[in-house]
């Protein structure tokens, strides 16, 4: 199953901005339903094929944002553009 989402932007505070951090909004993910995203795998793509491949961190509120980790750091071209989300296995969810 993959989940669709945007990258909204990097996580940040009133005088520091961490671009290893990015904010990606989930598509149709409201309440407590976001914590079933935890360590899922997210993938972003740009036009010239490089791959940016990231991991859920923590949830950024109830309102479906989560915060991802992404090694390499994604660039400021990505903000506003769509990732592929990952889920893990609901077995794996239980634990």
């Amino acid at each position: 199953m993959v989940v669709s989402g945007t990258i909204v932007g990097y996580r940040r505070g009133p005088g520091t901005q961490n671009p290893n951090q990015a904010l990606v909004k989930i598509e149709g993910v409201k309440g407590w339903d976001v914590l079933k995203f935890m360590n899922a795998k997210v993938v972003y793509r740009d036009r010239y094929g490089n791959e940016y491949v990231g991991r859920v961190i923590r949830h950024h509120g109830l309102n479906g944002v989560v915060r991802v980790k992404f090694n390499p750091n994604v660039p400021g071209q990505a903000i506003g553009e769509r990732v592929e989300i990952f889920p893990q296995e609901a077995k794996q969810l239980e634990k």
